[in-house]
């Protein structure tokens, strides 16, 4: 991602990573068109600008979009933000309406009725996460089995399909620099589809990190700990936001977030195989591999714990 201008006016340009690994992600053409929908349909996304298709002209595809200023919070909030519980539960709110008036976008009412397939969309996640699992893993881990066995065992109806982001969390939005209760913009839509809904919240709630949470859990786990301080909703509190925005059903929202621990602890497992293999190189990744069995067992640990037909053990 590339910040461009002429000296007057701002852009962004995005392409695919110089050495990416899915040959199915990070499709230029799908995201392109997906903040091209939404853009002016209520949904806070950069303004499409321009598509370009020949790899001729930088090396890659790529696309240009607006500029949206604002604060992507990751550790700590922007030091001109009032430092309060009260700002806090502002973001919180922000970010789990948003999320709800995504879904609530009717995907044929913006042109993206056959931006995916919705029926059979949670089976597909499951198997295809599974595929990248034994293509990636690094060690035998029953564990890991015995996750997908439970998923697959209690496989869920869908509720209406949605446009489900893929990879919705605090990091991921632009807040207004001078709002922190409104988000500005929503980004990386590379794993963006067609599908249920329930996907985005059971993976943010993986990604909300808890106070009963120890600081250990957290770090290993890879969880951002600014949403265990004062005034973040609870992930209770969560839920209960998000149900009363969109009006979904949320019996089995404890599936979805097993769904969310198995993916992550796959993509996990393939940055440390890479890793392993001299493939990606830098700080933190040689660690990632005692992640994958904690993630798989705090999964595990919910699933028996939920009392879902099949999930449950």
């Amino acid at each position: 991602t590339y910040v461009i201008g002429d000296g007057e006016r701002e852009w962004v340009l995005r392409r695919p990573p110089l050495a990416h690994v899915l040959p199915t992600a990070h499709d230029m053409g799908r995201e392109y068109r997906v903040i091209s929908a939404l853009d002016g349909a209520g949904i806070p996304v950069p303004h499409a600008v321009l598509l370009c298709d020949d790899p001729g002209v930088i090396g890659a595809p790529f696309y240009v979009m607006g500029r949206v200023h604002g604060h992507v919070v990751r550790d700590a909030l922007p030091e001109e933000w009032p430092h309060t519980p009260e700002t806090r539960r502002a973001m919180s709110t922000a970010l789990i309406t948003t999320l709800a008036r995504l879904h609530a976008v009717r995907p044929d009412d913006v042109g993206l009725g056959d931006f995916g397939r919705p029926a059979g969309f949670l089976d597909r996640q499951v198997r295809r996460w599974w595929s990248q699992w034994e293509a990636s893993r690094t060690a035998e881990l029953p564990e890991m089995e015995e996750l997908r066995r439970r998923l697959v065992a209690g496989l869920p109806d869908s509720g209406p399909p949605a446009i489900v982001h893929g990879d919705y969390r605090l990091d991921n939005v632009i807040l207004a620099p001078d709002d922190p209760g409104r988000v500005a913009a929503i980004l990386d839509w590379e794993m963006c589809t067609l599908g249920d809904p329930l996907a985005d919240l059971g993976l943010l709630l993986v990604y909300w990190a808890d106070p009963a949470e120890s600081d250990e859990d957290r770090e290993l786990l890879s969880l951002s700990a600014i949403t265990a301080e004062p005034g973040f909703h609870r992930p209770t509190e969560v839920v209960e936001a998000y149900g009363a925005a969109s009006g979904r059903d949320l019996g089995a929202l404890e599936w979805y977030v097993a769904l969310g621990h198995y993916k992550l602890a796959i993509i996990a497992e393939g940055i440390y195989a890479r890793y392993l293999m001299g493939a990606t190189v830098g700080e933190g990744f040689e660690i990632m591999g005692a992640r994958v069995p904690r993630l798989v067992r705090r999964a595990l640990d919910r699933a028996t714990a939920s009392e879902l037909p099949g999930l449950a053990g």
